[in-house]
């Protein structure tokens, strides 16, 4: 039996016919086949979008709709919602950098998004406002992300004084989101003091994660064979914190993987921080270490304030930020010149006919 239903709202539905599989008794009227809270998303969805005077003002007053419209805004590739961004940025950025950052990293099933949520939970606890951008890999087929990690935070998610942020990393560096930053800035200035960046953990450089928080947390496992084997150097050099998660399921080995850890410590050089790594065991499914790792943290923070490293550092993230801006500016002012996608298309052509080769080709587009 087919069915003609008008919506009220003209402007959101049309006339539209549906099939159903049931036949209704005549004289009983039939309820909106649209959910009414739907038609009020999607109305204010339609209308105008709050202006940068809005934002920032929703920011500084904590309000978390406007926060993550903000980042919605930051996270955005179209000019004018960048334009808009940055005025943003600007405007909380006096109000930010008061936040401890920390980095967590580690394997996939290091437990790194459990161990976020269990340390998530005692800073909420004891009055701190915790943001966790976790950064989800996405696909090089089809750039998309599951975003999941709300559903594996279950109760920081719904913790008021918490505030999650799945981001997609879109084949950033290391899987750590191109805007995370401009990110922590607007986090910051929303009154969040702890700010929890969570890497992919895939094995490629994190030198994007370690380049833009205080504090670098490597999550290892012990029921992973060789652990030296298995991990890169370059990433034991950044951490200021190793610790073994899951101890609980076997507690003997869990302490001879710290060991092992330990002692190929000691091959490193010093950090230029002065301080001296912590390894450790812990286990975010009992709590256990849990504590003592913060408190690891806040140690940390005090050393590198006392000898000025912590200062030092950010200035250097800072400056880092001009350099990877002047890099993305240059890349996207190449791509949008004009012209240039159709000397792209007939240079490639060529280099698959082996008329010219890559490099020649790359500089006759870069002196264009």
């Amino acid at each position: 039996m087919r069915y003609t239903i008008t919506m009220d709202d003209k402007h959101l539905y049309s006339n539209f016919e549906y099939d159903s599989a049931l036949s209704v008794a005549p004289g009983v009227q039939q309820p909106d086949q649209v959910s009414s809270s739907y038609v009020e998303r999607m109305r204010a969805l339609r209308r105008q979008e709050p202006s940068v005077e809005e934002l920032v003002s929703g920011i500084l007053h904590g309000d978390r709709t406007l926060l993550s419209r903000a980042i919605t805004l930051v996270e955005s590739s179209r000019f004018e919602h960048q334009k808009k961004a940055q005025e943003v940025i600007e405007r909380c950025l006096p109000y930010s950098g008061k936040s401890v950052r920390l980095g967590i990293t580690g394997v996939p099933g290091a437990g790194k998004s459990t161990t976020i949520e269990a340390l998530g939970k005692m800073l909420t606890a004891h009055n701190h406002k915790v943001a966790v951008l976790a950064i989800d890999p996405s696909s090089e087929r089809s750039r998309g992300s599951i975003l999941g990690d709300k559903t594996r935070m279950e109760e920081l998610s719904v913790d008021p004084n918490a505030f999650i942020r799945p981001s997609p990393s879109a084949g950033s560096l290391g899987g750590v989101a191109r805007k995370t930053r401009e990110i922590i800035t607007l986090c910051e200035a929303a009154g969040f003091d702890v700010v929890i960046v969570e890497t992919v953990g895939v094995g490629q450089s994190e030198v994007a994660a370690h380049s833009m928080v205080d504090f670098f947390l490597l999550l290892q496992l012990a029921n992973t064979g060789d652990e030296l084997q298995g991990i890169k150097r370059g990433i034991m050099e950044m951490a200021d914190m190793i610790s073994i998660n899951k101890c609980e399921l076997d507690r003997q080995r869990s302490e001879l993987s710290a060991a092992q850890f330990r002692n190929a410590l000691h091959l490193f050089p010093m950090p230029e921080s002065g301080w001296n790594v912590k390894v450790t065991l812990c286990s975010a499914y009992t709590k256990e270490g849990i504590e003592d790792l913060w408190n690891s943290v806040m140690d940390y923070v005090t050393f590198t304030k006392g000898n000025g490293y912590f200062y030092q550092k950010r200035q250097q993230q800072n400056l880092r930020i001009m350099t990877e801006a002047i890099e993305n500016g240059l890349r996207e002012r190449f791509y949008s010149a004009p012209g240039i996608e159709e000397r792209i298309e007939a240079l490639s052509k060529d280099i698959l006919e082996n008329k010219i080769s890559p490099y020649a080709a790359a500089d006759q587009l870069l002196g264009s």
